[in-house]
């Protein structure tokens, strides 16, 4: 029977401590205002409750009054902890006699368990293990308590029962306590986790979602996984089946077994692989793209998916004929400015003496089909001249920062493969100039290619763009190359005047005239070795 009763009260005493923990997880309540206070009136009602329930046998009684008292101290502190030992006291004073040595045991544990508390605070011991420690010291101090008054020292199995029954009680709160907690901490660490997942999931999908590249997800065996969709308003198809014929569908024809054997490489070297093919829009044309392949390995260093990551460059690929183009030009150019220069000094030495010749002999045969024809090889070295010429345009009302932004762009692959930077000062957004936009991008590309060629060791380029005292638009252009000496400066923009030994001179010249053209000036400023800065003023508009 007396087992029996020790496993009812061990039990009551489970179902109390865990109860909290369980309201807990079920409700959500506010915060307690003094949550101490409140624990040790707990934990003493729950003394109490032992105390009434207290297990009697052979004329003994047997309580864990001091288990609530020991795990409240040890989880939180002397506050709770002695509200719930002045509960077990007055529990205990109500229902038995021996006043004196009660008082006196109690508050000799009390006094050595705040004391112990402070010093398992500073070391930090965990507090199942104060728990411990501190049933220990109970053991200790009640020993003690018994021998100082003389309680029952002839009945140490009594002792000893009370004893057990106390530090059982203590082992299994402590463990209903942290397992609680360690599956409160479980939870809350899910919960965390999932909150990082969906906001992990909400961020990339934001990416995914908004992003203009291509982003497709394949299995080993070419079937999809995932098209981004950015494949919707890009090549303009509303919707995508997740198979190889959406694949085919979208690759240009020319590019499919490039695209395989991409693939087929990745999955045989177990590398990211890049490849440019181009896709077909939705109206039928062909939109070239960059994509970089990516393997996803799994289990084992098996390839489980390949990640393609698609850009459009149609602007660079624009860019790079621009400059081809304008490669192009600049050939013609020097053509057309060698042929006009070595043909019309020797021409009009011919016409000069051809005119001589027929004043001195006046019958002359075929005299003025002579000078007809020498006019003729004129009128085409002109036109040959004037190819090197940008043609005049309707104006328009352009921002000067998209112009150089666009020029930027033309020349970014030029100024990589030269290691130069370009560094930007914008001092403002909207810059508007009455302009043909053409011309101004000739200009700066005329100008910036010069500082280019002028640093063969690589630098930065400096672009200004501001608003002078004056109200007008000035842009600056500063490099770090070779610099032009300070007596040559007055030359620059004059016709075949060249400092570059492949120049023709032509490009400073169509610059300033274009300048010229917009009512604006363009000034020099350059050190040999330091490098040249270029300012032009242009009126802004309105």
């Amino acid at each position: 029977m007396f087992l029996f009763d020790y496993i009812v009260n061990l039990s009551i005493f489970s179902l109390f401590v865990s109860t909290p923990f369980v309201l807990r997880s079920f409700i959500n309540l506010k915060p307690l205002k003094h949550p101490l206070i409140w624990c040790g009136l707990y934990g003493g009602i729950v003394s109490i409750v032992l105390v009434l329930l207290a297990v009697k046998q052979q004329g003994y009684v047997y309580d864990i009054r001091y288990a609530p008292v020991i795990l409240t101290f040890a989880y939180l502190g002397p506050v709770a902890g002695i509200i719930t030992g002045l509960f077990a006291l007055a529990i205990r004073l109500l229902s038995s006699g021996n006043w004196f040595p009660a008082i006196g045991g109690w508050m000799f544990i009390m006094v050595v368990f705040s004391i112990l508390h402070i010093y398992f605070s500073r070391r930090r011991l965990p507090l199942f293990k104060r728990s411990l420690a501190l049933s220990g010291a109970y053991i200790v101090l009640y020993m003690c308590t018994v021998f100082t008054f003389g309680i029952l020292v002839d009945k140490p199995l009594f002792h000893l029962q009370y004893l057990w029954f106390v530090i059982l009680g203590v082992l299994l709160g402590g463990l209903l306590i942290e397992s609680h907690e360690r599956l409160r901490r479980i939870i809350a660490e899910r919960d965390e986790m999932e909150l990082s997942l969906n906001a992990s999931e909400y961020q990339y999908r934001l990416i995914a979602e908004n992003t203009s590249d291509l982003i497709m997800v394949l299995d080993p065996d070419h079937a999809i996984r995932y098209f981004s969709p950015s494949h919707a308003f890009v090549l303009g198809y509303p919707s995508l089946s997740q198979d190889c014929a959406a694949l085919d569908r979208i690759i240009s024809p020319d590019d499919v077994n490039t695209f395989h054997q991409t693939v087929r490489k990745i999955i045989e070297q177990k590398t990211s692989q890049s490849m440019e093919i181009r896709f077909r829009h939705q109206e039928g044309r062909l939109i070239p793209f960059d994509s970089l392949c990516k393997p996803v390995e799994g289990n084992g260093g098996r390839i489980e998916h390949i990640v393609i990551i698609s850009r459009d460059i149609s602007e660079r690929k624009k860019a790079e004929e621009f400059l081809l183009q304008s490669e192009k030009l600049s050939v013609v150019g020097e053509l057309a400015a060698g042929v006009a220069h070595e043909i019309r000094n020797p021409l009009t030495t011919i016409k000069g003496f051809l005119q001589l010749y027929k004043v001195e002999n006046g019958s002359m045969k075929y005299g003025d089909l002579l000078q007809d024809e020498l006019e003729r090889i004129e009128i085409v070295t002109s036109e040959l001249l004037s190819m090197a010429k940008p043609q005049a345009l309707a104006y328009t009302l352009e921002n000067v920062k998209d112009v150089i932004e666009q020029t930027l762009e033309f020349l970014t692959p030029q100024s990589s493969a030269n290691h130069i930077a370009f560094k930007r000062d914008y001092r403002g957004e909207f810059f508007p100039v009455m302009c043909v936009k053409n011309q101004l991008n000739q200009v700066f590309l005329n100008l910036l290619k010069n500082a280019i060629e002028s640093m063969p060791s690589g630098g930065e380029i400096n672009i200004g763009l501001q608003l002078d005292a004056n109200g007008e638009c000035l842009i600056s252009i500063q490099d770090q190359g070779c610099g032009i000496p300070e007596e040559h400066l007055h030359r620059l923009g004059q016709p075949f005047y060249r400092l570059k030994e492949k120049g023709t001179g032509l490009g400073l010249m169509i610059s300033h005239k274009i300048i010229k053209q917009y009512h604006g000036r363009i000034a020099y400023q350059s050190k040999v070795g330091e490098g040249t800065r270029i300012e032009i003023r242009l009126p802004i508009h309105g």
